[in-house]
């Protein structure tokens, strides 16, 4: 297994990971400012003042809500709401591709200390696979590109699957995945004169 970054400059979070029989292309959950100056955003949050502020609260009105069922069950589903929310966060998404088998979208949720808690798994056979496009998208007032898979069954319609649908890369990262799913998985024939 070898790990590689190749914009390691402006886009880090996208790195490809090369096995001997497939490829991952894996796009974590953080990204560099815009603005040039290096610092982190974070899409998958560790800790924030409201994890501080959510054992305090507790802890001043346990006293006043002993006793009182309903009061508790709310608190309870207020907790577990919070957990889920916590535990359930994209850490990162990836594409891998089998060149003689097809190519698998996943999607990678826990907790930042925690790490994957669950995968959703959506694989598309290579004799399914009608092709892997980039595209652009409209996402509120901003231009977005995306990467598609296109789809077709022998008895279903055409079907499009967004890779990295959560995250959502810039164009640069996108560009590297494409043109290497391109390469694997429908390979050139080289033009003779």
């Amino acid at each position: 297994m070898r790990q590689t970054r190749p914009l390691p400059d402006t886009h880090p979070e996208f790195s490809v990971i090369e096995w001997p029989t497939f490829h991952e292309y894996r796009v974590e959950n953080w990204r560099l400012a815009r603005d040039g100056s290096g610092r982190i955003i974070r899409g998958a949050v560790a800790w924030s003042w409201l994890d501080l502020c959510l054992p305090l609260f507790t802890s001043l009105l346990w006293p006043r809500l002993q006793g009182n069922s309903t009061a508790l069950a709310l608190v309870g589903a207020v907790l577990s709401i919070f957990a889920w929310s916590r535990c359930s966060q994209v850490l990162y998404e990836s594409v891998l591709v089998f060149p003689t088998l097809g190519i698998q979208l996943e999607t990678h949720r826990g907790h930042p200390w925690l790490g994957s808690l669950s995968v959703s798994r959506q694989f598309i056979h290579v004799s399914c696979l009608e092709d892997f496009v980039i595209h652009e998208g409209l996402r509120r007032w901003n231009v977005r590109y995306f990467l598609a898979a296109i789809k077709r069954s022998s008895n279903s319609p055409v079907s499009f699957c967004v890779a990295f649908e959560n995250i959502l890369p810039y164009f640069p990262a996108l560009l590297q995945v494409y043109s290497r799913v391109q390469n694997s998985m429908f390979p050139r024939e080289p033009e003779t004169r």
